[in-house]
C-alpha cells in the first residue's frame, strides 16, 4: 500500500525518497494513471507534469488500485507540516459519512481498529457490519410470479398453453403461481456487493465475516448488471431496515468494483473531491448546532449576477446563477457562509501574500453579498483549522456595511473556532 496525501507527486524515479508528498510507483501503474487521466474531462484529479514520467495529484482523496494490483491511498492534507496518517484517515472517514448522510454510531474498540484500515477496507467493514445486522434481523422476502409446468394445479392454470399441450404430456399442467422468495432486487444487489467484497478484501476479519454472510445468503443470486438495477431499490416504510446498508452497497458497486465500471480501465478509482467533502462536513455539523429560529440552506440558487434583455425580445433573462455553499436564514436577514478547503496562514498578512486567501474567492463573495444580502451585513469564509490558522482573522471590509470574516473550522470537534465574529452570527447556540 502506497500512502500519500493531496497534491502529492507520483514518479517512477527510484532515487526519490518516499514520503506523504512524493511516492514511487511502477511503470505499469503510471501508464494506467495516464490513461485514466486522459479519460476524465472537466475535472483534474491528476495532472501530468515533468513530461511523461511524473504525475501530480489534485485536491482529491480516496483509493486507487491499478490493474496490476498496486494500491495507492490518498489522504487529506490537514496540516502544513507532517501529520499523523491515522488522524487524517479518521477525519476522511468522518467527512465521507457526513457526505453520505450516515449517522455515526458509538465507537467500540473493534470499530476503532477498523478506522485504522485503508479506506477501501474500512468501506468493506462498514458494509459488512450493516449487512450482518440486517441478515440477523431478517431479510425482506417478496412474492415472485413463477410460470412452470407441474403435475398438480396450484395458483392459476394457463389455459391457452394447456390447450396447446402435446398429447403425451397432458398429465402436466401449465400453471402460474407466486413464490415467497428472498430474490428481490435489494437482496440481489447486496449479494452482488458481498461477492465483490469477498474476492477483493485483504483483511482477515473482513474476509471471515464476508465468507460467513455469503453462506447465509447462498440462495440469493447475484446480478450481472447491478448498476442499472440500483434505481429499482425501493425506499419505503417496509424497507427502512435497508436504509443504513444501502449507501455502502451503492459505493461498492459504483466505485470499488472494476467489473461494473464503464470503459477499458479495469483498475479501481475511488476518488472524492475535498472541496465537496468539506462543504458537506461543515453543513452537517452546523445543522446540528443551529438555534430553532435559524435555517441553513445548501446551494441556494435564487439570485443571478445579471439581468439581460436581448435585442428584439420583450422579456428579460437572468444570467450567471449565484450559488453560495451555505445560506444562513435568520430573522435578522440572510448571511452567506462559503467553505474553502485551503490551508491559509494567519501570519502571512503581507500585501503580497494576503494570508493565502484567493482574490477570486473575494470577488465571488462580493457578488453573493450584494445579491443575497443587499450589500450589507456579515459574511463568512470557512477554512479548515490547522497549526498556522487557529483563530479567526480580523474582519475584511468591502464597505462600512458589508463585512467578511475568515473563520477556522476544527475538523475534530466539528465546530467553528470562537472569536469576535460570534457577535454577528447565529450559527450555534453555544460557542
Amino acid at each position: 500500500m502506497i500512502q500519500v496525501r493531496e497534491y502529492a507527486r507520483l514518479t517512477t524515479d527510484s532515487r526519490v525518497v518516499p514520503s506523504l508528498d512524493c511516492a514511487v510507483v511502477s511503470e505499469a501503474t503510471l501508464d494506467w494513471l495516464q490513461e485514466l487521466t486522459a479519460s476524465w474531462k472537466g475535472s483534474e484529479p491528476i495532472t501530468l507534469i515533468d513530461g511523461q514520467r511524473s504525475l501530480k495529484l489534485g485536491s482529491y482523496v480516496g483509493f486507487l488500485q491499478s490493474p496490476g494490483g498496486e494500491a495507492i491511498e490518498i489522504l487529506p492534507k490537514t496540516g502544513l507540516g507532517l501529520e499523523n496518517s491515522d488522524s487524517a484517515r479518521r477525519i476522511l472517514q468522518d467527512m465521507l459519512m457526513a457526505a453520505m448522510g450516515i449517522k455515526p454510531r458509538v465507537a467500540d474498540a473493534a470499530k476503532l481498529m477498523r478506522m485504522r484500515q485503508p479506506l477501501h477496507e474500512w468501506i468493506f467493514s462498514q458494509f459488512l457490519s450493516e449487512l450482518q445486522k440486517l441478515v440477523t434481523r431478517g431479510l425482506r422476502f417478496d412474492y415472485q410470479r413463477t410460470d412452470e409446468e407441474g403435475r398438480f394445479i396450484r395458483g392459476q392454470l394457463r389455459v391457452v398453453q394447456q390447450q396447446r399441450q402435446a398429447a403425451g404430456r397432458q398429465h402436466f399442467f401449465h400453471i402460474s403461481h407466486d413464490i415467497y422468495s428472498p430474490e428481490r432486487v435489494e437482496n440481489c444487489l447486496l449479494k452482488t456487493a458481498l461477492d465483490h467484497v469477498l474476492s477483493a478484501c485483504r483483511s482477515s476479519e473482513n474476509w471471515r465475516l464476508a465468507n460467513e454472510l455469503s453462506h447465509r445468503m447462498a440462495d440469493i443470486p447475484s446480478l450481472l448488471d447491478p448498476l442499472n438495477q440500483m434505481r429499482n431499490w425501493k425506499s419505503n416504510k417496509l424497507m427502512q431496515a435497508y436504509d443504513t446498508v444501502r449507501p455502502w452497497c451503492a459505493l461498492i458497486l459504483e466505485k470499488l468494483n472494476p467489473n461494473f465500471q464503464q470503459g477499458i480501465h479495469r483498475g479501481i478509482s475511488l476518488l472524492f473531491p475535498m472541496e465537496q467533502l468539506f462543504e458537506k462536513y461543515v453543513e452537517s455539523s452546523l445543522h446540528k448546532q443551529l438555534p430553532k429560529d435559524c435555517l441553513l440552506k445548501s446551494q441556494a440558487s435564487s439570485q443571478y449576477l445579471l439581468r439581460h434583455t436581448p435585442e428584439n425580445r420583450e422579456q428579460s433573462m437572468n444570467l450567471f446563477q449565484l450559488k453560495p455553499d451555505l445560506l444562513l436564514i435568520t430573522s435578522m436577514g440572510n448571511q452567506v457562509l462559503d467553505t474553502k478547503w485551503k490551508l491559509i496562514d494567519q501570519s502571512a498578512y503581507q500585501s503580497n501574500e494576503k494570508y493565502g486567501i484567493s482574490q477570486a474567492d473575494l470577488y465571488q463573495l462580493f457578488a453573493y453579498g450584494h445579491k443575497y444580502q443587499k450589500g450589507r451585513g456579515h459574511m463568512m469564509l470557512i477554512y479548515p483549522k490547522h497549526q498556522q490558522f487557529k483563530s479567526a482573522l480580523p474582519p475584511f471590509y468591502f464597505s462600512d456595511e458589508l463585512v467578511i470574516w475568515s473563520v477556522p473550522f476544527c475538523l475534530e470537534t466539528r465546530r467553528l473556532v470562537s472569536g469576535e465574529w460570534t457577535k454577528h452570527f447565529h450559527v450555534h447556540k453555544q460557542v
